[in-house]
């Protein structure tokens, strides 16, 4: 013989050296797990630098911002007083120093709010490494079944 073995009444020729389909399909479903633990450990490395970043720079801001709404105080105070001072010759230089502070306040406000919102919609927590990994995992196994068929 040719080192092939044939089964009465199948059709098809198996050679000695095929694996039976138990071992194929344990060896596809380790490769599968291997697979996904791969992906899991990236997944969790990517989201445990974010985390680190976090860790880092949430004490930091809060420092900045206690100090900076403690000078932010203290600051607009000062130049409340220098406007009411130009306006000490009506009742109503206190009212007039502080809407011309609260207005430049509001515009300043709002171009800075304006700018962090066009931050966060450019900037993501999302795992974007691990989702590209993953988009050309799909389009590699996608091909890989059009292969084998």
């Amino acid at each position: 013989m040719s080192g092939n073995v044939y089964n009465i009444g199948d059709s098809r020729r198996r050679t000695v050296n095929d694996r039976p389909l138990s071992e194929t399909v344990n060896e596809a479903v380790n490769e599968f797990k291997a697979f996904a633990e791969t992906r899991i450990a990236m997944l969790r490395s990517e989201m445990g630098e974010k985390v680190a970043m976090v860790k880092f720079a949430a004490p930091m801001a809060i420092i900045g911002a206690l100090f900076g709404v403690t000078a932010w105080l203290l600051l607009t105070a000062a130049i409340v007083a220098i406007i009411a001072v130009a306006f000490a010759g009506t009742v109503y230089g206190p009212f007039i120093a502080l809407v011309i502070v609260g207005v430049a306040y509001l515009i300043i406000g709002a171009g800075a709010l304006w700018m962090a919102y066009g931050r966060f919609k450019t900037e993501s927590l999302m795992p974007e490494r691990t989702i590209n990994v993953l988009k050309d995992d799909k389009v590699w196994l996608q091909n890989e079944a059009r292969t084998q068929l």
